[in-house]
């Protein structure tokens, strides 16, 4: 972990500063932190411990299902929105395994970014997607262990948004980047597989979650017809919070029996926020 982006990060306990010591972030009060043999930082307050992540199995299968390159419209769309400088810093809230921030980050050399995810095995996986990314386990609901006015850019894909924490944490100018499924998001699969289906009022409890700290400035339709094979359809069901509820013996026989390629609709919608004028 590179000592710069280190130095954007706050301790958990008494928000200062923390600097890179060696393999230790250390904080001006002696906080320390050991830095995890697999590269990413703990910042996941006491009072946090237990609450649960995804798991190792299902982080494994986001990580298949993403290389197969099914969600790629979701990060080029992102990619497109991002419109950044040389030496922005990104952070990405429930940032998974780094795919949409490594995405944004680009080739450009001097860009950063910042992977928080309460999961540490999601956090071992997106220290090692790119060195340009700083992995550190945290809880999104609390406070974010991110100096103030930090960051240019924050994505939110599919993860908890916390708006007062995520407006603390981004700069005067900077914007938000949320993806949220609509009801057509695996229309084709939620009754055939029992699969977690998407909150009808989902858009009313976006913007109520963002008032008074955010105004939205623009929205993106993102949708795509997807051809799965059946491994596709099982790590797909398998990455989501529905992996948390199906018996995976009748599971893989409910997707034995799918036409394939099965069709399913990628039905997202990418909307841009800034900071509240008025707030």
């Amino acid at each position: 972990m590179e000592p710069d982006l280190v130095a954007v990060l706050r301790c958990p306990v008494c928000a200062d500063g923390l600097a890179l010591d060696d393999r230790t972030a250390r904080c001006p009060r002696g906080h320390a932190y050991d830095l995890a043999k697999q590269g990413y930082l703990n910042l996941l307050p006491t009072a946090s411990n237990g609450i649960d992540g995804d798991s190792a199995a299902m982080v494994g299968a986001r990580t298949v299902f993403l290389g197969t390159g099914h969600y790629a419209p979701i990060r080029d769309a992102l990619i497109l929105a991002a419109d950044l400088g040389e030496d922005d810093l990104v952070v990405e809230v429930g940032a998974g395994t780094g795919y949409y921030l490594s995405g944004v980050l680009g080739l450009a050399p001097r860009r950063r970014g910042i992977a928080l995810d309460v999961s540490k095995f999601a956090a071992r996986r997106a220290a090692k997607v790119n060195p340009r990314i700083a992995s550190v386990v945290c809880d999104a609901w609390r406070e974010l262990p991110l100096i103030d006015g930090s960051a240019q850019l924050m994505l939110n894909v599919f993860a908890p948004r916390n708006a007062a924490e995520m407006a603390r944490v981004l700069a005067p100018t900077g914007r938000l980047l949320v993806v949220t499924p609509n009801q057509q998001h695996l229309a084709e699969l939620v009754d055939v597989l029992g699969l977690v289906s998407v909150d009808e009022d989902k858009e009313r409890r976006l913007h109520e979650s963002l008032a008074g700290e955010f105004v939205r400035t623009g929205s993106e339709l993102i949708e795509e017809t997807m051809r799965l094979d059946h491994t596709a359809v099982e790590q797909l069901v398998l990455m989501t919070p529905s992996a948390r509820h199906v018996n995976y013996r009748e599971l893989m026989q409910q997707i034995a029996v799918l036409r394939e390629p099965t069709i399913a609709t990628l039905s997202v919608t990418l909307s841009t926020w800034e900071a509240d004028p008025g707030h």
